[in-house]
């Protein structure tokens, strides 16, 4: 991994991306929710941390937004003062094919289920 700048953030390259950690951030409902509300977006599409409203201390949403980050699953990029956040797809996608779909497809399943 490159060393961060003061304005950028650390993100693994492509062929460091690994399925457990992966899996490991899809694991966390927070982290989930980030996900669906970037992938709702479109791809390419960002959106500011601000923007996502987590039922949790502004610490904790930066420690979610992290380990998706590291995790190889967004990307953030500061814009300004704001910190913008893109899904990953085209990356998840190449490495692990049907992987988010599926995980995003039941996590809808089961808020239908569980209302």
């Amino acid at each position: 991994m490159s060393t961060p700048t003061a304005r950028a953030l650390e993100h693994p390259p492509l062929e460091e991306i690994r399925l457990e950690a992966v899996l490991h951030a899809l694991s966390d409902p927070m982290r989930l929710q980030v996900v669906r509300f970037l992938a709702d977006l479109g791809q390419g599409q960002e959106a500011a941390c601000s923007a996502i409203e987590l039922a949790v201390s502004k610490s904790t949403t930066t420690h979610h937004f992290r380990v998706l980050r590291e995790a190889g699953v967004i990307n953030q990029v500061y814009r300004g003062t704001a910190k913008m956040n893109a899904l990953r797809r085209h990356d998840l996608d190449a490495l692990f094919p049907g992987l988010l779909d599926t995980v995003l497809e039941a996590e809808a399943a089961q808020r239908r289920r569980t209302g």
